[in-house]
């Protein structure tokens, strides 16, 4: 069944956005939440009155049986139970809805010489210098287009990351090896924003980025899909294979949980390398 009234719907998603906002949520994050409620909502309009564990649960196996994966099964859970909790006045509902067990894959990393073959693929200094910071800094994708030309040290070598993931502001790398194409690339660029990456409508868009790193991958003969997030996965492994302090790549990279950033020693080859085999013993 389809909601008929699509003014009700769009009430619901104010106030939704609302919340989402008063509790300093990302705008990544709204959108998401949004998007789950509404497809909710369109299945199941009885819903926006009086949200049941029963229409929750036929929501979860419709997204089961789209091939929906573990971890946006348990986003769309917990962005319907805070609609539920916020907007609907209905505590309890988280409480009463079970969620699919958390889906755990090892990143995707890059051997160096992948990088190297992508920087030296590209023609356009600004794409390459591009490249270099997502590297050497391991910055996530919106911290990178949110990256302004005050943040960077380039004395220092150091970047400033304000209000990086979880509002949370932090100083990562900046290798010695880009003072030189940065100081380039700011001497030769006329800027008309505050940002590092100008893109024709003011900052550098994600998509732009996206889209630079896989093209340029492709041209570096690299097989697989690329993305800026498995820049940062690399920029993490090779320094825990440099020998470098698992809580110190922890700071760099941003992580509230040393957890969340002990998965690199499991696809650190160096390490892997390093544990002598009992077969070898015989």
């Amino acid at each position: 069944m389809v909601v008929n009234n699509k003014d009700s719907i769009e009430e619901f998603l104010r106030k939704l956005g609302e919340e989402c906002v008063i509790r300093g949520f990302s705008r990544k994050t709204i959108k998401t939440y949004g998007f789950f409620v509404r497809d909710f909502l369109t299945q199941f309009p009885e819903c926006s009155s009086n949200l049941s564990k029963d229409a929750v649960k036929a929501y979860i196996l419709s997204q089961r049986n789209a091939g929906r994966d573990e971890n946006s099964v348990r986003l769309s859970i917990s962005a319907i139970t805070f609609f539920a909790k916020t907007v609907l006045d209905q505590t309890e509902i988280e409480k009463q809805v079970l969620r699919p067990k958390r889906k755990h894959s090892l990143p995707k990393v890059l051997l160096k010489e992948d990088i190297r073959k992508m920087i030296a693929a590209s023609k356009n200094p600004k794409h390459a210098l591009l490249i270099k910071i997502l590297y050497s800094t391991g910055l996530r994708l919106e911290e990178i287009t949110n990256l302004k030309r005050a943040d960077i040290d380039v004395r220092k070598c150091s970047l400033h990351v304000t209000a990086g993931k979880g509002k949370k502001d932090r100083i990562t790398l900046l290798a010695n090896s880009v003072k030189e194409d940065l100081l380039q690339y700011l001497s030769k660029t006329e800027f008309t924003t505050p940002y590092l990456f100008e893109g024709r409508k003011g900052k550098y868009s994600a998509r732009s980025v996206q889209m630079v790193v896989n093209t340029l991958a492709k041209k570096a003969g690299i097989k697989q899909k690329v993305t800026p997030h498995m820049l940062r996965h690399s920029f993490a492994t090779h320094l825990l294979e440099q020998g470098i302090d698992l809580r110190q790549i922890q700071k760099l990279l941003g992580h509230r949980d040393l957890r969340t950033t002990q998965i690199y020693t499991h696809i650190s080859t160096a390490r892997l390398a390093s544990i002598p085999n009992p077969l070898d013993d015989l």
